[in-house]
């Protein structure tokens, strides 16, 4: 991120290949003619040749663009500076997610594909014993509710589980027609059973949360990488993309939360409409605080850090409250792992940025490549990544179980 700073310039030896004059944003000026200008290719600017706007991490020396027109802007995607890698690592990291949004779309759904069950008739043939007296129906009922406590142990926990109920209530029907083999009835009894655990095998738990938390990853990767790319041009462009990049900082933290506090407290509606209105709001005062001036200064830099810090932190209470909840659960304890996790990597990413380690300590080292914001892109990208397979332990915890 950029942002405004002290005009004061800072006593730096020029580099090798990079422009040293302070004019015409390190881009040829339009004195020289249309003409030359196009000729003349945008150089890179040391820090003390930047403009105020520009001017956030005076421990970064080299490799700026400064008031590039557009067309070389977007060109310096394939060259080296020092915001290439913070366009790429977030730009490959949207690419990621999309994909994941995709696959999630098309196959986590499925709880069980139906293709799972084209062998379930004959392992079911195992289960139902052979019946010698079909006349006998109480002794039927009785077998089959021994043998669908045996298939009950071979499937996955299904919401409100009746079952046997449906296909007890059926069997006098088929009974009353039976003028049929032992097999011939078996193979009937079989068929109902598929016919009725089919269709909630298919019936997915609602997925708009992990949806929204998708499209909250996708918007801040994609938001951050076109703010590293385009903010060099103007003072009025950077003004915008850095609040555009700020608003997606807020939304991933927020969004983060829809899955865990959706998906653990979805049959408890009071506790679920706290969590969540509690975040949306926090969520939105935190982007709204970003649109005052005053919020990109330099000297807010650890301000700014530690409001997207007290956001995350915000989600220890839903997550103490679901372990409470669910304590003797394992999927309680699995995606708190996730969490925990999630949250080392976005707080450790936040310590580095406001500290700006390790260009501090060596400045003008990591110009190009290890500077603390490249450090902060990827963790936040492996934090988001944790969450999602958090996410994928909660679908398949509801989708199994529902309330």
């Amino acid at each position: 991120m950029k942002t405004d700073g002290q005009d004061s310039p800072v006593p730096v030896s020029p580099r090798s290949g990079e422009g040293t004059s302070c004019s015409g944003g390190g881009c040829g000026g339009p004195s020289k003619g249309k003409r030359l200008w196009k000729k003349v290719k945008c150089q890179l600017v040391e820090y003390h040749c930047l403009p105020g706007y520009l001017r956030d991490n005076e421990f970064i020396l080299g490799h700026y663009r400064s008031e590039w027109p557009l067309k070389q802007i977007f060109l310096s995607i394939f060259t080296i500076h020092n915001e290439t890698l913070n366009v790429w690592t977030h730009l490959i990291g949207f690419f990621l997610f999309l994909g994941l949004t995709i696959y999630t779309a098309t196959k986590v759904p499925k709880v069980m594909d139906l293709h799972s069950l084209q062998h379930f008739p004959e392992e079911l043939t195992t289960c139902l014993p052979s019946i010698p007296h079909l006349s006998d129906f109480q002794k039927l009922r009785n077998e089959l509710k021994t043998s669908l406590a045996t298939v009950e142990g071979m499937l996955p926990s299904l919401p409100n589980w009746h079952l046997l109920e449906l296909l007890t209530n059926c069997l006098p029907q088929r009974l009353s027609h039976a003028n049929h083999t032992d097999d011939c009835v078996l193979r009937s009894m079989k068929e109902d059973v598929v016919n009725m655990i089919a269709p909630l095998l298919v019936r997915p738990i609602s997925r708009w949360p992990f949806f929204v938390f998708l499209g909250g990853a996708m918007f801040c990767l994609l938001a951050s990488s076109m703010c590293h790319l385009l903010f060099c041009h103007s003072a009025h462009l950077a003004y915008i993309m850095l609040r555009l990049d700020y608003a997606g900082i807020a939304a991933l933290i927020a969004t983060s939360f829809y899955p865990p506090v959706y998906y653990s407290f979805m049959c408890t509606p009071f506790f679920l409409n706290l969590y969540l209105g509690s975040i949306t709001v926090l969520g939105i005062a935190t982007i709204l605080f970003s649109l005052l001036p005053v919020f990109q200064d330099p000297e807010f830099r650890t301000l700014r850090a530690c409001l997207f810090m007290g956001m995350g932190l915000s989600g220890v209470v839903p997550i103490l409250h679901k372990l409470v909840m669910f304590r003797h659960r394992p999927e309680a304890l699995h995606t708190t792992g996730y969490e925990l996790l999630m949250g080392a990597f976005y707080g450790l990413g936040a310590l580095l940025y406001a500290t700006r380690v390790p260009e501090r300590w060596r400045p003008g080292k990591f110009d190009i490549a290890g500077h603390s914001h490249q450090l902060f892109h990827v963790l936040v990208v492996a934090g988001a990544y944790t969450h999602y397979h958090a996410g994928l332990v909660y679908l398949n915890w509801r989708d199994l179980e529902g309330c």
